[in-house]
């Protein structure tokens, strides 16, 4: 299976097929990852050790994870994007189901660190392989409604994690259960992707040269300065992502001293609505064709959320009587609900196909796989420092508050490296 081999004439809509398999495919390796969250203080207990080291178990899951993100894009590139893809998901739905059998805080680590390098597979390809199959004019909406799976998989990886510890009082139950759709999606990319597809951009697919990608070819994308900025921009964005996606759960829980399913309920606001915010956004940046006013109306304010999650806890707590989502209706919990909705809606999941957009009209069709699989590895790196320095933090300070102003900071530079975009110099000029 070669990745520069066109596949056969296929139906105008197997885009919406693509996009369908493409969304359980990130809806399944957000739920595996988000178990651990609800229960990161009943890992810390089974295993003896410290918020820096329960931290640090996220932390190496995507350092493995960011590790392939290159190597898979580039693989990818010269075998098939789709070979890499159905290999990954395979070998993530085994690690997953082992899990259950790590009886020591090593063996968990190195089955969590291989199914986090088995997900490193996904990104690059996955939108290489979208981003061929779906019209240009559809291409920040395509991408979102794939992008919203990582929203009901957050949701389903709270949830899944929680029952599961309350039914059985055993956190590893959850993984078993988790790899059997893992490996069912699978099988639907093997039997329903196509390698390369025609988008109707056909002039500009009949002049990209086939070849095997180069060093020379790697290097050139750190010359244009478009997507530098992208990938600042992701860094930041994703940095105060996951400490929300890893820690709120445990923050709301101890800081707020809300029960278990509770605090995963309410932490649920955030890919709930960012499901919303993600189509909403990508369809108002395919509509005006700039990307970056919408990502510079989007970052302040997932400044402003992050920031308002601490702030709420400084409020009156005072109670009227009457709940939501099972909390009292005090100014600090109705504060909290307003920044979390607000995050959810303008977040790093409803920023990312904006991004992605960006990034596509900044790259050769021939470095697609490549270029997302960097821009998801420099973006990803954030995902390696943010579980480990909030641990770090918390086990300095005491408590969680800091980490989420230190999040909020990294945000801020964010804002800083898109008002360095110029869209007039793209290289693919978006069609209508």
């Amino acid at each position: 299976m070669s990745s520069t081999t066109q596949s056969p004439n296929v139906s105008s809509k197997y885009w919406m097929v693509a996009v369908a398999v493409f969304f359980l495919g990130w809806v399944f390796i957000y739920a595996g990852r988000s178990l651990l969250s609800p229960v990161m203080a009943e890992i810390g207990a089974t295993y003896d050790i410290t918020l820096t080291a329960v931290g640090g178990v996220v932390s190496l899951f995507f350092l493995a994870y960011t590790g392939l993100q290159v190597p898979s894009g580039i693989i990818g590139d010269k075998i098939g994007r789709k070979r890499v893809l159905v290999i990954g998901f395979m070998i993530y739905a085994l690690f997953v189901g082992l899990v259950y059998f790590a009886n020591t805080y090593a063996l968990f680590v190195i089955i969590w660190m291989i199914a986090g390098a088995a997900q490193g597979s996904y990104y690059g390809p996955q939108y290489a392989l979208s981003s061929e199959a779906i019209p240009p004019k559809h291409l920040a909406v395509g991408s979102a409604i794939i992008g919203s799976g990582m929203s009901f998989g957050i949701a389903l990886g709270y949830e899944m994690s929680s029952s599961s510890f309350k039914a059985g009082n055993d956190w590893r139950v959850a993984f078993v259960y988790m790899a059997i759709p893992i490996f069912i999606t699978a099988l639907l990319i093997l039997f329903f992707i196509k390698e390369k597809v025609n988008n109707g951009n056909t002039a500009q697919v009949a002049t990209e040269k086939k070849k095997s990608v180069t060093m020379a070819d790697f290097l050139s994308l750190f010359k244009r300065r478009n997507l530098l900025m992208a990938y600042i921009a992701i860094f930041c964005s994703i940095y105060g992502f996951f400490v929300i996606i890893t820690w709120l759960p445990t923050y709301l829980e101890t800081e707020r001293g809300m029960d278990k399913a509770v605090a995963s309920r309410v932490a649920s606001i955030v890919p709930w609505l960012s499901i919303i915010g993600t189509i909403f956004f990508s369809w108002v940046s395919d509509r005006l064709g700039k990307r970056k006013a919408v990502a510079l109306f989007m970052l302040p304010l997932s400044l402003l959320s992050i920031f308002g999650i601490v702030y709420s806890g400084n409020l009156d707590n005072s109670t009227t009587g009457s709940t939501i989502l099972g909390l009292a209706t005090n100014p600090q919990n109705i504060l909290l609900l307003c920044v979390l909705v607000l995050y959810g809606f303008i977040g790093k999941i409803s920023l990312n196909p904006v991004l992605l957009a960006l990034t596509a009209e900044n790259v050769p069709k021939s470095l697609l796989s490549t270029a997302f699989g960097l821009y998801n590895f420099l973006g990803m790196c954030g995902s390696i420092l943010a579980p480990w320095m909030t641990g770090f933090i918390a086990t300095k300070t005491g408590n969680l508050n800091a980490s989420f102003y230190v999040a909020a900071a990294v945000t801020v530079i964010g804002i800083l490296a898109l008002l360095f975009v110029d869209e007039s110099k793209n290289l693919n000029k978006r069609e209508a």
